[in-house]
């Protein structure tokens, strides 16, 4: 699940990614907003789900990144009854154009920039 910095909380590696990029046409943005509300709070109570990130331009252009534990729990999504509905229905009134990758992940790292010594202070103390 995503927490208020739009970052998934996941857990140590190794764990899959399910890479969403896709085109918008800009048809029925009402429709696509409610589906779209509807298939995070599924995917939300379905077994190794693990998070989920999001981003969309204003030009319609987005990917989402769904997170689970390993690929039996991306083909369970995959065979969900309501999320393939939504799945060709959006091929058919909502995307110009999609592409979709399933990865391993093997090493995640981060920090908080906004923790850190400005660079400016950084480089004056040198």
């Amino acid at each position: 699940m995503s927490h208020d910095s739009g970052f998934a909380r996941l857990p140590a590696p190794p764990y899959y990614a399910v890479i969403f990029s896709s085109q918008r046409n800009g048809l029925d943005p009402a429709g696509y907003d409610a589906a779209a509300a509807r298939l995070f709070d599924l995917v939300q109570e379905q077994p190794g789900f693990l998070g989920a990130e999001s981003a969309r331009d204003a030009g319609g252009f987005g990917i989402t990144v769904a997170y689970f534990t390993d690929e039996a729990a991306i083909a369970a999504w995959r065979e969900h009854t309501e999320h393939r509905a939504a799945r060709e229905y959006g091929r058919e009134h909502w995307y110009a154009q999609y592409q979709l990758r399933i990865a391993r992940v093997e090493r995640a790292y981060g920090g908080h920039p906004a923790d850190a010594a400005p660079v400016a202070a950084v480089e004056e103390e040198a």
